[in-house]
């Protein structure tokens, strides 16, 4: 029978489909088969054939998918495509990958199309990343060529990789419900032959019932075994299937050819084969469901947005699709309700729960001009708000894409855990042979039995659980709490810093400058000095005038009301205006005093700088009259989490470009701490090389953009990010809260993660240790290695679960 060159399926009677391919006229089974393998050789890429290995079977090219060509609009884009420029970035679900060749073939072909930057495929996950240039390529032009060499490709969604889950998990359902209808009947046959009936005359019936029950029991029940090991020998892997594989086949065809070939005598273990599967598929679906649920986060926060949204327009409110809303539509959300979209409150004021993002159960207050996320809850108030983020760019879509990048990387244990598990198969082989050699002399039946338990006990399943379980759960937890955790080896690198260094100004700090101390010199009270820097600071828009600006509103002080003439602004020194008729200069105090004004003020200001304050001065018609302390105010929590630091055992730092005063006074706040002041960027990356250079591990905590290189240069980059802005690319994890408590928690929750992950590794090496011998010595049958197997690897779940109590 002829068959496709391609797939290697039979060509039907009839099927005419043939081309001069490679010198050679080729047949194929279908015009698709045909198409793929012209665009295969004309790429260049005829290598893919000898990769796949003679005659295997790889099935026709799946459709192109319809209406690609909308995945080029910019409103569909938005939902599933990242833009940094010109350079886009995307996922896609590969529909076809069948084995590590076809890996080889979408890489090699994508870094061939013009404008595609980076191509990278995930085998286990059938997963495309993407990054291309789109003002060179268009995605719709991807797909199509993805498609000429034979896979049909669509954008990567979590609710498409949690239907293909679901999927999974039914697939396992329907294999387990088949083994066990056998492996009852099994019983039976069992209890009959263990009685007696093996040496009667009903022997070879009953045999020939097992051996019917097993054989569809093994090629469908035992098929996710079966393919997994033989997918991994084709792409030259050991993989964790291959044990059970041979194990289960070992043991069929032993038993096969005593029931069908007389020559041969011996007890037959149909009913080990189904019971071992039935156990192991048992083991396989609770694995999956408890790492589902371990890292069930995605889920819960993709929950949190809704599905429809109020869209206000001209002829009124109307109910649509979140999905249908685009950047500057209106949207209404009533008192009560969900926020679909990320945007700006033009009208009303209310309470909102952002515990999603920040962690913090208290309602925040919004009114005009505030931004609010998407998933987060509207309290009692109704709020119009402009929407300028939507579908993928929307704060809840990042937060969602930066868990799945922390769950789906590996720390430097995950990879050494990958690197060890085929060396670890190709042991448990080794052992196995081994056993089967050693026990052979006293029989076939013991000797096969023993090597059976050997494959089967000795699964690396649980050490190569260790550290991604523990991953996910981690970043899971740290993202209820608004901790975002943006790479797994980071958290297991922050476990091991020796010191924590702070940017001071938005870390430390606030970020906001506000009136600490009024110092009146001259005639005037407090409320009309106010009064008149804050006209004369009215047309400005540096924040020293804002900080007076609303430190008088909050006063109660009405200024709008004073009329301003002649405003000048003086670039670092201050502004002058005249307001009712009264000079007024506002600004640097050494700038006031150019005018020979009388009296001393050097040890007003010497005191008010002493306490980390900008001192501004207030001069009226030449004369000296007010000094207005302003600072950024250390935050709250800043001065216990520096002491609860210092007790966990870590060295404290404090890298400013504020002036050496200014730092001095908040370093003074936290207690022993080294501080350094006047610094630029550069500055910092060199007290950090010198850091590391003297062996230490530093982890720097920054506001993500002026502290973005030394955020980098540091062992673990921290970002102090607002609520909305969680897309600070230098950091390794970022604070939504812009609190300080969140690093003590990372600090604690690095801390936990990387204990579990040794607790877990320590697990699954024991269990090795202490039953690898047992089954050598045939104290183990197949189907207790069966139970035992997935029982390691349901621990290691167990104890990563556990994790999720470490943050009280």
């Amino acid at each position: 029978m002829d068959l496709c060159f391609h797939c290697s399926l039979p060509i039907s009677s009839g099927a005419d489909f043939s081309a001069e391919i490679g010198g050679e006229t080729r047949r194929f089974c279908c015009n698709g088969c045909r198409g793929v393998c012209l665009s295969i050789f004309e790429a260049g890429l005829e290598g893919f054939y000898r990769r796949t290995g003679e005659n295997t079977s790889l099935s026709p090219p799946p459709d192109l998918p319809d209406g690609i060509e909308m995945y080029d609009m910019d409103a569909v884009a938005e939902e599933f495509v990242e833009q940094e420029g010109d350079v886009s970035r995307t996922l896609l679900l590969v529909e076809g990958i069948h084995c590590a060749a076809c890996v080889w073939l979408i890489e090699k072909t994508m870094s061939r199309l013009p404008g595609v930057i980076e191509a990278s495929v995930n085998f286990s996950t059938m997963r495309l990343k993407l990054r291309w240039d789109s003002s060179t390529v268009k995605l719709s032009a991807i797909i199509e060529r993805l498609s000429e060499v034979g896979y049909a490709a669509v954008p990567y969604s979590p609710a498409a990789a949690e239907n293909s889950l679901k999927r999974q998990k039914r697939s396992y359902l329907y294999r387990i419900a088949f083994a066990g209808f056998a492996m009852m009947n099994l019983l039976w046959v069992s209890v009959a032959l263990y009685s007696g009936a093996d040496r009667g005359e009903y022997r070879d019936l009953f045999r020939y019932i097992g051996f019917a029950l097993a054989t569809p029991t093994l090629l469908y029940s035992g098929y996710p075994f079966l393919k997994g090991a033989w997918s991994g020998l084709r792409s030259l892997s050991l993989s964790m299937d291959l044990p059970i594989a041979i194990g289960a086949i070992v043991t069929y065809l032993y038993s096969a050819t005593i029931t069908l070939d007389r020559r041969f005598s011996g007890d037959v273990y149909f009913d080990t084969v189904v019971t071992f599967i039935f156990v192991i598929l048992i083991g396989r679906y609770l694995e999956t469901a408890s790492r589902d649920k371990a890292t069930s986060v995605t889920r819960r926060l993709l929950e949190l947005q809704p599905k429809v949204a109020t869209k206000v327009t001209v002829e009124g409110e109307a109910l649509v699709p979140v999905r249908s809303i685009v950047a500057g539509d209106r949207v209404r959300v009533k008192p009560g309700g969900s926020l679909p979209v990320d945007g700006v409150v033009i009208e009303g004021k209310s309470g909102v729960d952002e515990s999603m993002l920040t962690g913090e159960s208290l309602p925040v207050s919004k009114a005009v001009g505030d931004r609010v996320a998407a998933g987060t809850l509207n309290g009692s108030g109704s709020l119009l708000i402009e929407v300028d983020r939507v579908g993928g760019a929307t704060t809840l879509s990042r937060i969602i894409g930066l868990v799945e990048d922390a769950q789906a990387s590996k720390g430097p244990v995950q990879r050494m855990a990958d690197s060890v598990v085929p060396w670890f198969v190709g042991v448990t082989i080794s052992l196995s042979i081994a056993t089967y050699f050693f026990w052979v002399g006293e029989g076939v039946d013991r000797a096969l039995m023993a090597a059976t338990s050997v494959l089967i006990i000795t699964c690396p399943c649980a050490l190569g659980l260790a550290t991604p379980m523990a991953i996910a759960v981690a970043s899971g937890l740290g993202a209820q709490r608004g901790l975002l955790i943006k790479d797994g080896a980071a958290l297991e690198q922050l476990a091991l810093v020796d010191r924590f260094v702070f940017d001071k100004t938005g870390t430390l700090t606030e970020g906001r400058l506000a009136l600490t101390e009024t110092v009146l010199l001259a005639g005037y009270n407090e409320s009309d000095c106010l009064r008149l820097a804050a006209a004369a600071e009215s047309r400005s828009e540096h924040p020293l005038a804002a900080a007076i600006a609303a430190a008088t509103l909050k006063g109660g002080i009405e200024f709008t009301s004073l009329k301003v003439e002649h405003f000048e602004s003086e670039a670092g020194c201050g502004v002058r205006a005249i307001v009712d008729g009264q000079s007024l200069a506002v600004g640097n105090v050494r700038w006031l005093l150019e005018g020979n004004q009388e009296g001393n003020y050097t040890a007003e200001i010497e005191r008010l700088e002493s306490k980390g304050a900008t001192v501004v001065g207030l001069s009226v018609d030449g004369k000296l009259t007010a000094l207005f302390g302003l600072a950024d105010r250390l935050r709250e929590e800043a001065a216990e989490t520096a002491l609860q630091l210092r007790k966990e055992g870590l060295r404290l730092s404090l890298l400013s470009g504020d002036s050496k005063r200014a730092v001095e006074g908040v370093a003074g706040t936290l207690g022993e701490i080294e501080c350094h002041s006047g610094l630029l960027p550069a500055d910092k990356i060199e007290h950090l090389s010198a850091y590391q250079a003297s062996g230490e591990r530093v982890a720097m905590v920054g506001d993500g953009v002026n502290d973005a290189p030394a955020l980098i240069q540091s062992d673990v980059g921290i970002a102090v990010a607002s609520a909305t802005d969680v897309s600070v690319e230098s950091a390794d994890m970022v604070m939504l809260g812009g609190g300080l408590r969140g690093i003590l928690d990372l600090f604690r929750l690095s801390k936990t993660t990387v204990r579990t992950i040794r607790q877990n590794i320590a697990l699954s090496l024991l269990y090795n240790v202490i039953l690898v011998p047992m089954a050598m010595m045939a104290m183990i049958t197949p189907v207790f290695a069966a139970v035992a197997m997935p029982v390691s690897s349901l621990l290691v779940i167990g104890n990563a679960a556990r994790i999720r109590r470490s943050l009280k």
